[in-house]
This record gives structure tokens, C-alpha cells and sequence, in this order.
């Protein structure tokens, strides 16, 4: 059969290693999942996300056809909806205006306090 990347499709754990986890797609094609492939957080121990003889659900990341084997992912499985991540926070106060050189901090942060205390005595 022929993979391709962005499919997801279910394998068979055939090896744990530190560096990754060993999975058989069908029975001439295997991949890995590298450790970095496996959780956004950090991994101490591997056999707690899999173990030999699982079958596991991942998500092909890149495939050669000339090997049979391909790079894998869980975490592309797990990542929440991107409707579900937390938007980054803007800030509406305006930048001063940018000058080039090396003039020192110090001789703005009067103006600059006094400029933020006027936006908050705003809202």
C-alpha cells in the first residue's frame, strides 16, 4: 500500500526505544515516531504513551516509497482544534515612534510612564 503524508491510519507497536517509538503499518511498511513526534510536553518515559503490541492511531508526517517507511506523529493527532486555542493577547497602546541610535532608556521612561498613565486614566 502507498502512504501519504497527512494521512492518518492505524500500526502496530513493534519496538520502544528512548529515542522513539517502532510502528508497522502492514507487513512490508514501518515508521517511527521520534520522541519529539510523541506529546507537545515533556516525554521522561515513552512506554507511557505506548507499549509493544498496541495498536496506535498516528498520522504520517513524511513517507519514502522507495523505503517503505515513514516519520510519524502523535501529537498531530492529539493538538486540540485550532477554535479551541487560546488567542493571543494584543495590546492597543501605541509604540513610540522608533529612532535609530543608541540613545539611552532612561531619558524616556519619564514621558513614557506619564503617556501609559493617561491610557489607563482613558479606560
Amino acid at each position: 500500500m502507498t502512504y501519504k503524508a497527512g494521512q492518518i491510519v492505524e500500526g502496530k507497536v513493534t519496538g520502544i526505544q528512548p529515542y522513539g517509538v517502532f510502528v508497522a503499518l502492514d507487513y512490508s511498511t514501518n515508521g517511527l515516531i521520534h520522541i519529539s513526534e510523541i506529546s507537545d510536553g515533556f516525554v521522561r518515559d515513552i512506554s507511557r504513551y505506548a507499549a509493544v503490541g498496541d495498536t496506535i492511531r498516528v498520522k504520517i508526517i513524511d513517507f519514502d516509497p522507495q523505503t517503505n517507511h515513514a516519520k510519524l506523529s502523535l501529537k498531530a493527532i492529539a493538538r486540540p482544534h485550532s477554535r479551541n486555542r487560546r488567542k493571543p493577547v494584543t495590546y492597543k497602546a501605541s509604540m513610540p515612534p522608533m529612532k535609530i541610535g543608541f540613545q539611552s532608556i532612561a531619558s524616556n521612561m519619564d514621558q513614557w510612564i506619564k503617556e501609559a498613565e493617561k491610557d489607563l486614566l482613558k479606560k
